[in-house]
């Protein structure tokens, strides 16, 4: 027998499970049927209708995002705006959508851990644990990593190392330029709620996204230092993580299915 959407979903929970996901989070199933049959996926990290244009036109069954399709409820659904258009195409097409979002960030070898060691990170540990929130065991305990840099870097150094590993042109900096960073928490996404976390925490500098005005106050009264790579810098890494993991995944089980992230999304902030 082939594979379905839900064989995709299984194989999703295998490496990023799924009970890992925040309580207000939307991963999972986003649209489409779990019954439907899958041989051609693509990856992207947003749900837009250019990746639903481009599913379509290559003839993908499935999309599998990291940002869900939708994070409140919807109280109508517009067929001529998102997320209504990306529903038509889904149910139109029959291409099944599903998402994997913070239970990704959150999992052994998932996101954070995948950032971690893009930046050079070693001795790798949870940043923040929020009691209950890991029922599995092998699971590590907590969002973000802490882990060191081995050395001791400048942190006007450390900032053109980041840029130059993430492909980024820019980044948003807090802290002595001069002053020498070893030890470092990472957050994907928007790290903003766990400043006084990092502050309470051994690391030296915080390596983030989407982080406030205010934010950065704290942290400079903090005597401490920050790198606001944004959102978009932070989390594009998961297209090629995911793509990775479910071609592993179906290695192991032996299955035959085409796998391919989308490689047009731009970070929606343009500098000018």
């Amino acid at each position: 027998m082939g594979l379905t959407a839900r064989d995709i979903l299984s194989m999703v929970d295998g490496f990023a499970p799924f009970d890992l996901a925040e309580n207000w989070d939307n991963s999972g199933l986003q649209s489409g049927n779990l019954a439907w049959p899958v041989k051609k996926i693509l990856v992207s990290l947003d749900i837009t209708l250019p990746v639903m244009e481009a599913a379509a036109s290559w003839g993908a069954d499935l999309v599998l995002s990291h940002h869900p399709l939708m994070m409140n409820p919807e109280k109508r659904i517009d067929f001529g705006a998102m997320p209504g258009q990306a529903i038509a195409i889904s149910a139109r097409e029959k291409i099944c959508i599903l998402s994997a979002h913070t239970n990704l960030d959150k999992a052994l070898n998932g996101l954070n851990d995948h950032f971690a060691g893009i930046i050079g990170l070693e001795n790798l540990v949870p940043f923040y644990s929020p009691p209950g929130s890991f029922p599995r065991e092998e699971e590590p305990a907590g969002l973000g990593r802490i882990g060191d840099l081995g050395k001791n870097i400048r942190l006007k150094d450390l900032v053109e190392d980041v840029k130059k590993r993430l492909g980024l042109d820019r980044a948003r900096v807090t802290g002595d330029l001069e002053g020498e960073i070893s030890r470092v928490a990472v957050c994907t996404g928007s790290g903003g709620s766990l400043v006084q976390e990092f502050l309470d925490s051994s690391a030296q500098l915080y390596i983030t996204g989407d982080l406030k005005y205010h934010d950065a106050r704290q942290i400079q009264a903090g005597g401490k230092a920050s790198v606001d790579v944004g959102h978009f810098g932070s989390e594009i890494i998961a297209v090629d993580l995911l793509t990775q993991q479910l071609e592993q995944a179906g290695r192991k089980r032996g299955t035959s299915m085409e796998v391919k992230g989308f490689n047009r999304e731009k970070d929606p902030f343009i500098i000018v």
